[in-house]
């Protein structure tokens, strides 16, 4: 078990200031806590305290423990120490009278530092609280952070290493400079100084040789370290990076990344400052096989190396191009402006304003027939500074950029002709910097993901679904001819992209039932669905209709737009097959019924209900899909709530939403605070709509209102196959006044060949039908 002080000196460094500050009093050096810490801790202060006898032995043994400890400095020949603990042994004679003042303030010492411990402990319980809840802490991060901490302490520890090089060394430099001037006056060859002067130049060598020694263990850690930070902290956080881009839930904050890459620069610049001052000592005095001499070149080549890796791994795209209107990052149109911001994670404020930013398109292009040039237009060129971040970072945030489409394009001569759309065509933008500080002078580099630059709009759905298939499936950044031969995904990468889909629109995402649908869908019936993979071209093509990502887009811009609530709050089943559907209805109660996604109507929701036939048996009826526009005219809990069928008596047929909860009491809470008459959504309203039952699918037929709006009497409805409709009554219109609705039509809608659903854009209906016979 670890002693009080050596949990102290490993506390991170806020707490450690702490002990820093405690230990800034003359009462207890920190350096006899340091070297005495284990008897000290184990003797009863709180009692000497009040107890003269035993103060006055603790006391008495104290300086006993304080010459013990000088003697050893003296065999380890520590100039600086010797001198130190000297003076606090006369410093501590002041409690010769009175030793229970003594024994009062070091256990005053010891329940500060157990405050800060306390201190400490509830900070690091607050934080695994926030790692289990959170996850955004790993052990990994952990360990990183005591490596950083031990870092940092060898430093600290080497500087003072430097000091007592430098004290010895001028020791050696006065006796053996007085001893020049002595010895020719002395005219004794055999003088006693030149043995003492031998002597005191074999330490200082030692000396040198365990400082050099020193730095190369401080570099070895330093440079296990940079390894962990470039080769895996940072490129684990590019892809966690990627797949935020594409929705995923990941944290992407570089601050702790910031706060590793800050902390490893400076320890390796101070190294670099130690090394200067090695040098400057062998110019003051030096000798035959100096070690510093032999050792100090490689030393500085490795430092200056590792050093330079570290910076240019710290230059990075915090925030990926994006325009402010588009559905996404990395999509972006020609002539419309978009915004990136990077980032240095060496965070010096001496550089704030000091370093400009440039940037490029395509500086490695491929060189292929028909590949597209573009300049980048607008500030192209920012300085990095702290205060365009909310954490103080140092960003360069470019906000009006845009591109434009070179005129010379088309490739290189001689080009092979391969084959790549608009949309599967993957540009990256180059940022520039000059880092210099302190004599240290390195280019930077940080490039985008590869971005899909589109000329018009009808060109977003497809440019996302590169975006995602890209990001969803390719580490290396840099293949900008992924398309050219793209893998296919395996189901659980393809499931878990889907699912982000929604959870990034909606804060909700796909469960198990839901993805098992549309695995069903891909793949038929299958045992298992994680061998199973999907094909770019399944996927998405360009200017095709009928992908899979056409369809399952539509849903998704349907939900975001007009349903999200209802989404989030699991009131839609959604992803489920009509076969599914009806093997849970059927085991329902009459009037239950379940919200869907259409499967063949593109960006279509429908609901079926349950009820009994003639016979008493349970059929599963179901609506026309609504798309987006029908929605966006009437709020689709309006929609449940008005939903008659005119049969004998109208009626709505949707009374509890599956599994068994009431229809106003899921819905309740949306819907209008007025209704009948009295509806909002009535002046939307200029048709009338009777739903005509044929088969299991119920057919809007509509009749245009504009006569009923006069008080007139609409003619009957021819009969539809073998149903008809029964002339309606007059109806005073709510509505007389307004305009008619574009998105109506003025006649029988038109049936498509789809067997599921019969093609129709008329869902509404007056919100008093009345009564007809069928």
């Amino acid at each position: 078990m670890m002693s009080q002080w050596e949990r102290l000196v490993q506390l991170p460094a806020a707490f450690s200031q702490q002990l820093h500050d405690l230990y800034d009093r003359e009462a207890l050096p920190m350096d006899v806590r340091h070297y005495l810490s284990a008897w000290i801790e184990s003797q009863q202060w709180q009692r000497a305290a009040s107890d003269y006898d035993l103060a006055m032995v603790l006391f008495q043994v104290l300086l006993e423990n304080l010459d013990i400890q000088y003697s050893r400095f003296v065999q380890e020949d520590s100039f600086l120490m010797q001198h130190n603990f000297r003076r606090y042994k006369q410093n501590f004679q002041r409690y010769l009278e009175n030793p229970c003042v003594l024994a009062h303030n070091i256990c005053w010492y010891l329940e500060k530092e157990k405050e800060i411990l306390q201190t400490a402990d509830l900070a690091e319980q607050v934080r695994v609280m926030q790692v289990e809840q959170g996850g955004f802490e790993t052990s990994t991060q952990r360990d990183l952070d005591h490596r950083m901490a031990s870092l940092k302490n060898e430093v600290q520890c080497m500087e003072h290493a430097m000091m007592c090089l430098e004290e010895q060394q001028d020791e050696f430099d006065f006796k053996y400079q007085t001893f020049l001037i002595e010895a020719p006056l002395s005219g004794n060859p055999d003088n006693p100084q030149q043995a003492k002067l031998q002597s005191l130049i074999n330490k200082l060598n030692d000396c040198r040789k365990n400082t050099l020694f020193g730095l190369n263990k401080l570099l070895e850690k330093a440079e296990d370290l940079i390894d962990v930070l470039v080769n895996k902290e940072k490129v684990e956080w590019q892809r966690r990076q990627q797949k935020h881009c594409i929705g995923a839930p990941h944290r992407v904050c570089l601050d702790q990344l910031e706060k590793w890459f800050t902390c490893v620069a400076e320890s390796l610049f101070q190294v670099r400052e130690f090394l200067s001052k090695l040098e400057e000592l062998a110019g003051k005095v030096t000798y035959e096989k100096d070690p510093i001499k032999g050792v100090k070149p490689s030393l500085q080549m490795r430092t200056e190396k590792l050093l330079s890796d570290l910076l240019k791994s710290s230059f990075v795209v915090e925030t990926q191009p994006s325009m402010p209107q588009g559905k996404g990052p990395l999509v972006l149109r020609t002539g419309v402006q978009f915004f990136v911001k990077t980032r240095l994670l060496v965070k010096f404020p001496d550089l704030n304003h000091h370093m400009k930013v440039n940037v490029s398109m395509d500086r490695e292009p491929p060189q292929i027939k028909r590949y597209r040039h573009f300049n980048v237009l607008g500030t192209t060129s920012k300085a990095l500074n702290m205060s365009e971040s909310k954490n103080g970072g140092m960003v360069a945030d470019f906000r009006h950029l845009n591109l434009k489409e070179q005129k010379s394009g088309g490739g290189a001569k001689g080009a092979p002709d391969i084959s790549l759309s608009v949309t599967e065509e993957l540009h990256i933008m180059y940022f520039n910097t000059l880092f210099e500080f302190k004599g240290m002078s390195v280019e930077l580099q940080a490039t985008s993901l590869p971005v899909v630059i589109i000329s018009n709009a009808s060109q977003q759905q497809s440019a996302c679904a590169s975006v995602l298939w890209f990001n969803m499936l390719s580490q290396d950044t840099k293949d900008l001819m992924f398309f050219a031969n793209s893998p296919a995904a395996t189901w659980p990468q393809f499931g878990e992209m889907l699912s982000w889909q929604f959870l990034s629109a909606t804060k909700r995402g796909l469960n198990d039932a839901q993805l098992e649908m549309i695995a069903n869908r891909l793949f038929g019936k299958q045992q298992s669905y994680d061998i199973c993979s999907v094909a770019w071209s399944t996927f998405s093509k360009e200017n095709s209709p009928d992908t899979f990502w056409v369809w399952f887009d539509s849903i998704v811009v349907m939900v975001k737009a007009n349903l999200e609530n209802l989404w989030r709050d699991g009131l839609i089943m959604g992803f489920v097959t009509k076969s599914k559907e009806k093997t849970l209805l059927k085991k329902k109660q009459k009037g239950t019924f379940l919200i869907r996604f259409s499967e063949s109507v593109i960006g279509g929701i429908t609901f079926s209900w349950v009820e009994n036939n003639a016979t008493g048996d349970p059929e599963v009826k179901t609506i026309q899909p609504f798309t987006k526009d029908d929605l966006s005219q009437i709020p689709f809990p309006e929609i449940i709530r008005h939903f008659l069928i005119l049969k004998d008596v109208p009626q709505n047929p949707l009374l509890y939403l599956y599994p068994n909860t009431p229809k106003d009491e899921a819905f309740g809470k949306y819907y209008a605070d007025k209704s009948g008459l009295d509806s909002p959504y009535l002046i939307y309203i200029k048709t009338r709509l009777v739903f005509v039952l044929k088969g299991d699918t119920l057919e809007a037929v509509s009749h245009m209102s504009t006569d009923a709006a006069e008080g007139e009497v609409p003619q009957p409805i021819e009969p539809f196959g073998n149903v008809a409709v029964q002339p309606v009554d007059s109806l005073e219109h709510h509505a007389a006044n307004c305009c008619l609705d574009p998105m109506l039509c003025d006649s029988v809608a038109n049936l498509g060949d789809d067997p599921m659903y019969p093609s129709c854009t008329n869902h509404f209906f007056d919100s008093e039908p009345l009564p007809t016979s069928l």
